[in-house]
């Protein structure tokens, strides 16, 4: 237990000494490697920062790395790049891709705010499956605001967290609460 409370002081005060720069961009990164440990990064910013601001930074970071992989994949899938794929995977992987682009904002934002949504995956599906760039955005937008906020308030392990009656109530009633916005934003911008 002492080595942990040491980890997170040493990371705590690396983080305010001016490593935010290296926690912004980890947190980037994990859009593209998905072995980084998201929930780590952001309960570090946020017990140096504060709630709000870690939380901030953490979205805003999240949400940037997420977009950049979205559109190296949009852009590599222009180039049709499973055009070498035998005829039979290559239908599969396109009748894939095209249901997921159909998703619903609602269905989209729910998906993405599980905190343990695999986003380096969503990113890829959204940008081969060429889903329009303002339904993504809205989508990462929002989900993405109460995933960081669940690992921002959790800053405990997964298996502690689900035998916490509470923990479960919140994310259930963070999931729902995403979904609603989503519902409500999807009809103002008539995404679909």
């Amino acid at each position: 237990m002492n080595v942990i409370n040491e980890f997170i002081n040493y990371s705590t005060e690396l983080i305010i000494n001016g490593g935010l720069i290296i926690g912004i961009i980890l947190i980037i990164l994990e859009s593209f490697f998905p072995i980084l440990p998201l929930g780590v990064m952001v309960a570090l910013i946020t017990n140096a920062y504060g709630l709000l601001f870690g939380i901030l930074i953490s979205w805003l970071s999240n949400c940037t790395g997420c977009y950049l992989t979205y559109l190296i994949f949009y852009h590599l899938s222009k180039k049709n790049t499973h055009k070498f794929l035998p005829t039979k995977v290559k239908e599969k992987v396109e009748s894939g891709t095209q249901k997921f682009k159909k998703i619903s904002l609602p269905s989209l934002v729910a998906i993405i705010t599980l905190p343990f949504t695999p986003s380096f995956v969503i990113n890829i599906l959204a940008g081969v499956s060429k889903m329009s760039k303002k339904k993504y955005l809205v989508a990462i937008g929002i989900g993405k605001v109460f995933m960081i906020s669940f690992w921002a308030y959790i800053g405990k392990s997964f298996i502690e967290s689900m035998h916490d009656l509470k923990t479960i109530i919140a994310i259930f009633l963070m999931i729902l609460f995403a979904y609603i916005i989503s519902k409500i934003v999807s009809r103002k911008l008539n995404i679909e």
